[in-house]
């Protein structure tokens, strides 16, 4: 095992015994472009993790959406967070497990389920968020500090939801790659809230409903930017980068968001129970079937590039925010749960068109530029 050399910067507005972020704090640098600008970039080569978007700012109507939303889906989600912890206990025990969350999407998660699992089981699991880049892989740095820290670490990797499985697989790839380089044998199961696009055997539901916290950037992920692999920026061997808007602190609701969760954790057992019965009765092997429907509709619709197809909830929503898209796909069977999907459609004026024919509650398509 390599020594570690670097310690991470201080970061994000969590609780210090909720997360610690593996990352170096490129605050200073100036990384924000347009997306019109970064659609160009990304399409003509250059590698999205090497610039931010600009932070989107949400309207009061937004907001006020958002809170509704959290609202309505905080005991929902509780009861998905208690089933993935269960699952996490007994498939790999609390022996030295070591709670890691592929930031950004997966930090409120790990943050809710090292919540559960000290309020049902009276054990602080260490839970650290890490950067995992599409195309790059994980930060290995991060992983080796973990390892310095906990030599006989048993991680347990964590995202918020799964779209066409991309991460899955880079997620997959670096495991190969550090066990063989190191010598170690971590699993690369990745346990999700939501996978709509059944690529995990190890999830909370696979239904594609909205998790509020994606319908938000940094101010409901501990107000950390998307990471940053930018070789320019970045000293080789260090960990990954990502900036820390702490002006957005007055807007920040990312502790508000893992209370309003935690505070039903006493309260779900029995609904709990009755999902986690069923789930461990179920065959839960990943088919893919999420891609088979990205492919669908690729063929469909003549888009050249799998990378400009982006399925489910949360995908959609970052295509709203950050990206510049073409149309949004919706299934009319689930349009109550797409209320703030319309809403930031309408505020950008992009298309809507219905497509019942896929696995997810939507899609968004990315205009080729």
């Amino acid at each position: 095992m390599s020594k570690m050399q670097y310690e991470p910067d201080p970061m994000g507005s969590y609780q210090p015994d909720d997360c610690v972020f593996l990352l170096r704090d490129l605050s200073m640098q100036s990384l924000e472009m347009s997306n019109e600008e970064r659609e160009r970039l990304i399409q003509s080569g250059t590698h999205y993790s090497e610039m931010l978007p600009i932070e989107y700012q949400p309207s009061e109507e937004y907001l006020t959406l958002f809170h509704k939303t959290l609202t309505v889906y905080a005991k929902r989600i509780a009861i998905a967070v208690g089933v993935v912890a269960e699952q996490i206990n007994m498939q790999k025990s609390l022996k030295n497990l070591v709670l890691v969350s592929l930031a950004r999407a997966g930090t409120p998660i790990g943050v809710l389920i090292k919540r559960y699992l000290k309020e049902h089981y009276s054990v602080d699991i260490p839970h650290y968020s890490i950067s995992i880049i599409r195309g790059k892989g994980f930060d290995e740095t991060a992983i080796s500090y973990i390892f310095g820290k906990h030599p006989d670490a048993n991680i347990q990797f964590i995202d918020g939801w799964t779209g066409k499985g991309a991460i899955t697989k880079q997620l997959e790839q670096s495991c190969v790659k550090y066990n063989e380089n190191y010598g170690t044998q971590i699993d690369s199961d990745l346990a999700v809230l939501a996978d709509p696009g059944h690529c995990s055997s190890l999830y909370g539901t696979r239904e594609d409903f909205l998790i509020p916290s994606a319908c938000l950037n940094s101010t409901v992920s501990g107000l950390v930017s998307r990471t940053i692999f930018n070789e320019i920026l970045l000293t080789k061997g260090d960990f990954h980068g990502a900036k820390f808007y702490k002006e957005l602190r007055d807007d920040d609701v990312s502790n508000l968001y893992v209370d309003k969760i935690s505070n039903y954790f006493q309260d779900i057992a029995k609904e709990m129970r009755g999902v986690l019965v069923k789930r461990l009765l179920e065959d839960t092997t990943p088919t893919w079937l999420g891609i088979k429907a990205v492919e669908a509709i690729q063929k469909e619709m003549e888009i050249p590039d799998a990378n400009l197809v982006k399925p489910g909830i949360g995908e959609t929503t970052r295509v709203l925010l950050r990206r510049v898209p073409w149309k949004i796909l919706i299934n009319p069977a689930c349009i109550d749960e797409l209320e703030h999907v319309l809403l930031l459609a309408k505020d950008k004026n992009i298309p809507i068109e219905e497509y019942p024919n896929m696995s997810y509650s939507c899609c968004g398509l990315i205009k080729k530029v």
